[in-house]
């Protein structure tokens, strides 16, 4: 995620929760340093977003409560369905684009008004999803995956095949299949030409190509 993005992202994320929270849990949720999320915090003062820090126990960072953006017109109903849906989805590891989707649902969470949020909240814990997650992926793996995708960026990979030879692979995203139990990106191999799946989880590294 490019920092631009990733400022937008958190400046996001604070204007979806009720309470405040800190750089150390903003920093793993985005994925940086402690000291790269401070500066990101730095940054969003510096182009005047009203952010607060309290100290103590329901502290934290947090956005002025007067502050909002232009809002999207989703009833609480509709958004307990999709964002209940989407943490479905990230927590069974159906979907490999995490930090699109979360920022996606921080959106829909953070236009609707206080006693909406709250019916949110009373819907989300009345609604379960049952299933078996798919097979873990490296966090550095899936972010760039994500970026090569939605970019259309040349992605180099080590890839462990059915004979456990671990190769290195320079290829290009055309389709992503995400089965029950795994993701396959079906990609072309960029040095035979060839259009061939990829499992997920058996990406070792990734790397875009800039």
């Amino acid at each position: 995620m490019r920092r631009t993005e990733r400022l937008f992202a958190i400046t996001e994320h604070l204007r979806s929760r009720r309470t405040g929270t800190t750089a150390g849990a903003l920093a793993e949720r985005f994925g940086v340093t402690l000291r790269t999320m401070y500066r990101d915090l730095d940054a969003l003062r510096e182009a005047s977003l009203p952010l607060n820090a309290d100290r103590g126990r329901g502290g934290g960072y947090a956005l002025d409560r007067n502050y909002a953006l232009p809002p999207v017109n989703f009833t609480a109903r509709e958004a307990a369905l999709l964002v209940v849906a989407g943490r479905w989805l990230t927590e069974m590891r159906v979907i490999p684009f995490v930090d699109t989707l979360g920022s996606a649902l921080d959106k829909v969470q953070g236009a609707l008004s206080s006693s909406a949020q709250r019916q949110l909240a009373e819907y989300a814990r009345a609604l379960d999803f049952i299933g078996v997650p798919a097979r873990p992926v490296d966090a550095r793996v899936r972010r760039a995956v994500e970026r090569a995708w939605f970019e259309g960026l040349v992605l180099r990979i080590r890839y462990l095949d059915s004979s456990f030879v671990d190769a290195p692979r320079r290829v290009r995203i055309k389709k992503v299949v995400m089965e029950r139990t795994q993701t396959l990106l079906v990609c072309e191999d960029l040095e035979s030409g060839e259009e061939r799946p990829f499992k997920l989880d058996r990406v070792l590294k990734a790397q875009v190509e800039t």
